[in-house]
């Protein structure tokens, strides 16, 4: 199996291409367009949700009353992407089996079962068997995801321009996710397990992803997921959080130093990032600034930082992801949400 190219005339090179960059049909119906990518935004909302939910337990005041303004509407669009979704594997299977065997949009499809274990995270109640069998079929899914990813990587089938930070959506995400979602149904030693696994995958792919980035632009349509590369830390630090709930503050703080140099380099290289025309894509951004917000929160509940730090923490993260929610309405409203 050889790595494809723009000059391979091999079926498996035509579904590749003859599905555009975007892994969907050029040409068709809307819904044959409808991209896993799309799930990045019920993805960061619910991150939000989940940091404005800490700052209420930590004792913020109306912050309960947000968490649950901006619960609902999150989980409409979750189901509605998710019933979408389902009816695309239905009704156009080629063009999810060519956003799986893509490149980079296969790693974008482990947006799905990311959202499902973070529902499981919002929504679980440890008594219901439903809770731990959806999480457990998310787990499933995004391993499946994890195994072909890492097949690409390990046998130098992944071209050299598909190395993005997408590739940490199934390897680190995934796992890191999952451990919260086990964690949250009382099953911490399992959860402690996936935490490992989220923690090799990142040690795995941090060398390779960083070297590429650190080489030059990413090409135009893959830009957007530059956002990806802020979450490793961020969301690993949350994750110890959840699976540990007795870690010191300290702890936390490494944590979220270690955020600090990726947030460095990634606005370092905004007027390259920034000229491109919005799109879904910039939702990268999302959850791993909720997911920082969570972990200031965290470490100001844990420790002696001043509760004004992780409320700042908390509103800038509200603002950016407000933002990214006014110009998907734009792009909703002029028809231009799906790729073409």
């Amino acid at each position: 199996m050889e790595p494809v190219t723009m000059n391979d005339e091999s079926p498996r090179a035509r579904l590749y291409y003859l599905h555009g960059r975007n892994g969907a049909p050029q040409q068709g119906s809307w819904l044959a367009r409808f991209p896993a990518g799309i799930f990045a935004i019920p993805v960061g909302l619910f991150g939000l949700v989940a940091a404005w939910r800490r700052a209420a337990a930590f004792g913020l005041t109306t912050a309960d009353e947000i968490s649950e303004l901006i619960f609902y509407p999150t989980l409409s669009i979750w189901v509605l992407s998710t019933l979408l979704y389902a009816l695309k594997c239905k009704r156009h299977g080629n063009a999810v089996l060519a956003e799986f065997l893509h490149p980079v949009q296969g790693s974008l499809q482990a947006l799905i079962p990311l959202s499902a274990l973070l529902a499981v995270v919002l929504l679980q109640q440890p008594d219901q068997g439903i809770w731990l069998l959806a999480c457990i079929g998310a787990l499933g899914i995004n391993g499946l995801i994890s195994v072909r990813t890492i097949y690409l990587l390990a046998t130098g089938r992944l071209p050299r321009n598909a190395v993005t930070p997408a590739l940490y959506l199934p390897i680190v995400g995934g796992f890191l996710v999952g451990a919260m979602a086990l964690a949250s149904l009382h099953y911490e030693d399992w959860a402690a397990l996936l935490f490992g696994t989220g923690l090799s995958g990142w040690a795995i792919l941090e060398v390779r992803v960083l070297g590429q980035l650190f080489e030059g632009p990413m090409p135009g349509p893959l830009r957007t997921t530059i956002g990806i590369e802020l979450a490793p830390p961020a969301v690993a630090t949350l994750s110890a959080a959840t699976v540990w709930p007795g870690l010191p503050a300290q702890a936390i703080m490494i944590g979220i130093g270690m955020t600090l140099l990726p947030f460095i380099s990634v606005f370092a290289r905004y007027s390259w990032w920034s000229r491109t025309p919005f799109t879904v894509g910039f939702w990268s951004f999302s959850f791993p600034v909720a997911a920082f917000a969570s972990i200031v929160l965290e470490a100001g509940n844990r420790g002696s930082w001043p509760t004004w730090i992780g409320t700042l923490a908390l509103l800038a993260a509200t603002a950016v992801i407000a933002w990214l929610l006014l110009r998907t309405a734009v792009l909703l409203i002029r028809g231009r949400l799906l790729p073409d």
